[in-house]
């Protein structure tokens, strides 16, 4: 009886390089989105404080100028991050649809200088529709007036996201994200926002283009 050497039996065929081939890859992929999403985590739980030329608010949904409660916990949070003297101007930023008499930035503002923040002190920057597109206006207006470093004031999973587009716009930016409001009070609705956050960043990462009409149907 011929005996088929060792080697000649472990030998890797076509089949077995392409199974190898493709767990290599799944274990990337698996790796690259697993590494996001404990970003977009990690930077959910910073609070930096640090003194920057201006606090940037990002808009959410307003009501003829009233801003929804995740928009108000936002605004809540840059009031103090300013009281805090974080920063001596506070940018809302946020344009509107065709039917709203506001904009996410005006009635970021609004809300603003009736908790006893000076106008003076607010500066509305009501462009975008999305968060790359009222970062981009925003970061046109404050480096035209020649500041350069910005707090990020947003949801905690919206945070990593928001600093990513606001670097490279050309903005020294950090975040200082709200623990309070309707999106941070139950774990379900935060783990949707860290699936919804990850997918949104890798396709940024990947285009460059906005994914937030793309994921919106996510949440419903």
């Amino acid at each position: 009886m011929v005996r088929v050497g060792t080697a000649e039996r472990t030998k890797p065929t076509l089949a077995s390089w392409a199974r190898r081939i493709a767990f290599g890859t799944v274990l990337m992929l698996l790796a690259l989105v697993g590494g996001t999403a404990f970003r977009v985590w990690q930077v959910a739980r910073e609070n930096d404080r640090t003194a920057a030329d201006v606090i940037v608010v990002l808009g959410a949904a307003q009501y003829n100028g009233k801003p929804s409660d995740i928009y108000a916990a936002r605004l809540e949070k840059a009031k103090q991050l300013y009281d805090a003297g974080v920063a001596k101007t506070i940018v809302t930023a946020g344009g509107k649809k065709a039917e709203d008499n506001f904009t996410e930035a005006r009635a970021g503002q609004l809300w603003l200088t009736r908790h006893g923040v000076p106008p003076s002190a607010t500066l509305a920057v009501g462009e975008g529709s999305d968060t790359l597109r009222s970062l981009r206006a925003v970061a046109d207006e404050v480096q035209g007036r020649g500041w350069h470093t910005a707090v990020l004031v947003s949801d905690p999973w919206h945070s990593f996201r928001a600093r990513t587009m606001a670097g490279d716009l050309g903005l020294d930016a950090w975040t200082a994200p709200t623990h309070s409001g309707p999106i941070v009070q139950e774990r379900v609705t935060q783990v949707r926002y860290i699936v919804r956050e990850t997918g949104a960043l890798l396709y940024y990462r990947l285009t460059k283009t906005p994914a937030d009409d793309l994921f919106a149907t996510f949440l419903g």
